[in-house]
């Protein structure tokens, strides 16, 4: 993404700059949401989530190690509370129906309708998931991560990344394989 230009913001936080800071927060602030709703499914969690990942940048900032890419380290840290917040949780809530499925513009309400379907769909599948499973399928197809970063993120091997995310796809794929063609 954007690691010298990482590098330089997290220098310049360290020393005090509050500007720095928020070009950080503008620019990971979606990515971290994201990953925070994939894996909880709720729009509020993910919110707080997001507040609470950026607080603990702020704390921890002296921790980072520019050797890694900024992006795996608050990733990281995302994944790991929204892991928490699940693990405290009694059983899974429902997903937020209401959720924003934006559509590309002039895109028509067929689309929209379909393209909504199927995201809700996914996202249901996903929640029924194991959080295990729900971690490795976000970092890879939502956030676009690299084997890599995963393994990164994760701290786990590349080769048990690899193997998590195929056995996840496998169990998505099974719980999506009754859907109607045009919905998967």
């Amino acid at each position: 993404m954007f690691k010298d230009d990482d590098e330089a913001l997290v220098e310049s936080c360290r020393k005090g700059d509050r500007a720095a800071f928020d070009v950080l927060v503008r620019r990971y602030q979606r990515p971290v949401y994201n990953a925070a709703y994939r894996v909880l499914g709720n729009v509020d969690d993910a919110n707080d989530i997001t507040q609470g990942v950026f607080v603990k940048v702020l704390e921890r900032l002296d921790e980072y190690d520019p050797r890694w890419k900024f992006f795996s380290w608050i990733y990281r840290i995302t994944i790991n509370e929204s892991i928490n917040v699940q693990r405290h949780r009694a059983r899974d809530r429902p997903i937020d129906e209401a959720a924003d499925f934006t559509a590309p513009d002039g895109a028509d309400p067929e689309w929209q309708l379909q393209n909504g379907q199927r995201s809700t769909r996914v996202q249901k599948a996903l929640m029924s998931m194991k959080a295990d499973d729900r971690v490795v399928l976000t970092l890879r197809h939502f956030s676009e991560c690299s084997y890599e970063e995963m393994a990164r993120i994760l701290d786990l091997e590349e080769k048990t990344v690899k193997s998590r995310l195929f056995e996840a796809r496998q169990r998505l794929s099974t719980l999506l394989k009754d859907a109607a063609p045009e919905l998967i």
